[in-house]
């Protein structure tokens, strides 16, 4: 039971940090979308044995914007923090209340 409890915490922030990085990485490219010659950052992301995800930074490899798509992964980011966040809300509700029922 414990180490279902560890890797749910380690599943939900590492989808954290992955959606941290999404919503940096959209606002760098929104914020340099008229700069001649910039490149944009993509964010590639892949499961981790065990649960959870690895996730890196790259640089397009073609210059220019994509403003639409740099909107929709702030949306996304968004929601992949929300849900990740409620996995960790929801972890230690039940946490809680497993110690309360051992007590």
């Amino acid at each position: 039971m414990a180490s279902t409890m560890n890797a749910l915490t380690s599943i939900a922030l590492s989808g954290l940090q992955g959606a941290q990085l999404r919503v940096g990485s959209a606002g760098h490219n929104i914020a340099n979308a008229l700069t001649p010659g910039f490149r944009r950052q993509v964010i590639q992301q892949q499961t981790i044995e065990g649960g959870g995800v690895a996730t890196t930074i790259a640089r397009s490899p073609a210059s220019g914007e994509a403003l639409a798509e740099d909107l929709v992964a702030l949306k996304l980011g968004e929601h992949l923090f929300e849900a990740n966040l409620q996995v960790l809300r929801t972890h230690h509700r039940m946490l809680g209340t497993l110690l309360d029922e051992t007590v």
